[in-house]
């Protein structure tokens, strides 16, 4: 829909002036009804959004980690939700169900052995597999005290080294703990060292600071890799179909990571024994889909999606007491708000049809939306528009981002006029700009379930109140939601896509679109 001019410099000024406005600087009412605003905006109700998040989040669901149990428990409450709602199943044979097919490749805790000085090495306690690559290894440990010595002949030969302290600029500034981020830079500033040197492996042992986050590295690591074959890629450049499990010898330097109490050990250089093999198998994921079909017999064929992601990471090493992922702000908060547009959209159907979309394992790399992008339950030219959310309660009450709103992401000028205008409406938040912006060290736009379709040229949008410390730990659970500003978010999405879904016209792709990567 081409928007009347003076709406149009509207939304540019309001867009331009986002990044400089203070966060909080403004106070946001409920929204205003008027001739704009459906009288179906009064099913976005904060007790349903609450009473969803809590149910989706609960120990119950063991943080419903992709690809597992867990994930099809909370699949199958959400078919439960959309059938109570009254949608139309929208899966594969009538069902609500899309299945996905997840390849898995990692290291074989059954079919691998280790051991040093005669000692056997138990994997992901005693000794973690940093890449997933089959190993074949045997003989005396070759000490290098110093990884920085590149003198030292290592072809053939087990080495052992102690991890160098990484510098300050190669540790990420992302949301993950400090800990982390220390331990990746320092292994990757560590492994550089002995790239194309020939060595057999290489036994990084843990400095005190990463000793300390031994366990978080080990129980990500055991997870291996995952990916969906003829699928959209992750990267723009990147194949459709998934390569062949690595080959002995072939790839990366066999690496691992033992603890900080191996060092006097691997000095005297003992006899070492690596035998370590790959697996990969497929595993079940699944896309929840349900629809509302449209009104206009004419735009009824073309539909406006709404789309979140039911996994989250499971349960993992425990942090003050807890070891479930329970995942409410990612992304509890944007199933119950689709749940709750949808309850609006089966009171107030618009002219085009609405399909809600649970992507599968997005956590694990976005499969299910890269599936579903590739094979869609409705013809792809159909899809105009997606609506996708990303943690959408936490942060400043007044704060939240539109990540698409501006180029490069820029997809679609049109549904981001929409957007501002339902904003204006109703969360009427204040929008930092900041991480929609390529040079944004989170890379936050292409972390998302919106991603693959935007490769496609389909108009897509991302909403979020974006990151915190307590992402991807125990602590994300739904008594730190703040519902109020919840229920805000929510209305602003359902309300841009009531505007995309009885618009005249479908939103324009601008000109030239292509993503930076």
């Amino acid at each position: 829909m081409r928007l009347p001019a003076t709406t149009a410099r509207l939304a540019a000024g309001v867009l331009a002036a986002v990044a400089s406005a203070p966060l909080g600087a403004q106070t946001a009412p409920s929204a205003s009804r008027g001739p704009e605003v459906p009288a179906a905006l009064s099913a976005v109700r904060e007790a349903d959004l609450r009473r969803d998040v809590t149910e989706m989040a609960s120990p119950a669901m063991r943080g419903r980690e992709g690809g597992t149990v867990d994930e099809m428990r909370a699949s199958m409450w959400l078919a439960e939700q959309y059938r109570r709602i009254g949608l139309q199943p929208m899966g594969e044979g009538g069902t609500w169900f899309q299945w996905v097919d997840m390849i898995r490749t990692r290291v074989s805790t059954a079919g691998s052995r280790a051991s040093v000085g005669g000692q056997a090495m138990t994997l992901f306690r005693d000794l973690v597999p940093l890449n997933v690559v089959p190993a074949e290894a045997a003989g005396a440990v070759l000490w290098v005290a110093d990884a920085a010595d590149s003198t030292v002949e290592v072809r053939g030969r087990v080495v052992a080294t102690p991890l160098l302290a990484p510098p300050p600029a190669a540790i990420r500034a992302n949301s993950y703990t400090f800990a982390s981020r220390y331990a990746d830079a320092a292994v990757n500033a560590t492994l550089a060292r002995f790239q194309r040197r020939g060595a057999a492996a290489v036994l990084l042992v843990a400095s005190p600071a990463v000793d300390s986050a031994f366990e978080v590295v080990a129980s990500a690591r055991s997870r291996g890799s995952y990916d969906v074959d003829d699928a959209v890629p992750r990267a723009a450049d990147g194949p459709r179909r998934v390569g062949p499990p690595p080959a002995l010898g072939a790839g990366a330097t066999p690496a691992y990571l033992v603890r900080a109490s191996m060092r006097d050990a691997l000095a005297q250089q003992p006899q070492a024994e690596l035998s370590v093999r790959v697996e990969r198998f497929t595993t079940p994921t699944v896309n929840v889909i349900g629809g509302v079909r449209g009104t206009d017999p004419a735009l009824r064929d073309e539909y406006v999606v709404f789309s979140s992601h039911q996994d989250a990471n499971g349960v993992r090493v425990t942090l003050e007491g807890d070891s479930v992922h329970a995942g409410a702000d990612d992304n509890a908060t944007v199933t119950a708000a689709g749940l709750a547009a949808a309850r609006a959209f089966v009171r107030q159907p618009g002219r085009r049809s609405v399909l809600f979309i649970n992507h599968g394992a997005e956590e694990r790399g976005l499969i299910g939306s890269r599936w579903h992008a590739a094979h869609p339950v409705v013809p792809l030219e159909r899809i105009v528009a997606v609506l996708n959310g990303d943690m959408i309660g936490r942060n400043h009450p007044d704060s939240a981002s539109l990540l698409g709103a501006q180029p490069p992401h820029r997809n679609s000028s049109d549904l981001v006029a929409m957007a501002l205008r339902a904003n204006a409406l109703t969360g009427r938040f204040t929008l930092d700009s900041l991480w929609d912006r390529p040079t944004h060290p989170e890379g936050w736009y292409f972390r998302s379930d919106h991603l693959p379709y935007a490769r496609l040229n389909v108009p897509a949008l991302m909403y979020t109140t974006n990151l915190h410390d307590d992402y991807h730990t125990p602590r994300d659970d739904a008594g730190r939601i703040d519902y109020p500003k919840l229920t805000r978010m929510a209305r602003w999405m359902y309300l841009t896509g009531w505007f995309v879904a009885t618009a005249p016209r479908r939103p324009a792709l601008d000109p030239g679109f292509r993503l930076e990567r």
